[in-house]
């Protein structure tokens, strides 16, 4: 009879996945990963069943971990500026926060090894979010392009955010606030 998994190590090995997929990118071998999660290469394998597998599943918990720290106490009463600008500091402050997660989900964001099942998984858990920006964008200026080119321009306004939230940690209020505004200007 098969040994029950481990939550305690399948939480290991995604963590170490997300450290050598900053430091090494996603070539890294899953030998490197299993050592840095302190299991067996084999071990990893009764978790994952391929590499491609680890690195679906992790991107799902980070896709899983955004969405959650974004709808937090949403104020779903509140006008859908501030229902935005809650998710947008919810956001930001989840990427400056977890800075390794944040690379890590950005370089699987982009990777041939997330197959489209996944992807599609990931957009349902932000389903809350595309929501509230449909109904923002319906009467600006964006209202007939198409919904994937409305979050490729939020995901590029975040990722500028993000950026300088980081380097001048300072001042990463107002570049949070500002990122905002700019994204409320092109979207609303």
């Amino acid at each position: 009879m098969a040994r029950p998994k481990s939550d305690k190590k399948r939480s290991a090995i995604l963590n170490a996945a997300t450290r050598i997929i900053v430091t090494e990118g996603l070539s890294a071998p899953t030998a490197g990963i299993a050592k840095a999660a302190g299991v067996a290469n084999g071990s990893l394998f009764t978790y994952f069943e391929t590499k491609t597998d680890l690195f679906n599943q992790l991107y799902l918990e980070l896709k899983k971990e955004v969405a959650s720290a974004a709808m937090k106490d949403l104020p779903t009463s509140a006008a859908p500026r501030e229902q935005l600008l809650h998710l947008w500091q919810r956001w930001m402050n989840w990427a400056t926060a977890y800075p390794e997660k944040h690379r890590a989900l950005a370089q699987l964001g982009v990777s041939e090894e997330i197959t489209p099942e996944t992807h599609v998984a990931a957009h349902q858990m932000m389903a809350g979010i595309a929501r509230l920006l449909e109904q923002i964008r319906v009467s600006g200026p964006m209202r007939k392009t198409p919904m994937g080119f409305v979050f490729a321009i939020m995901n590029s306004v975040a990722e500028a955010t993000i950026d300088f939230m980081t380097q001048d940690s300072t001042h990463a209020r107002k570049h949070c606030k500002e990122g905002f505004e700019a994204l409320w200007r092109v979207v609303a």
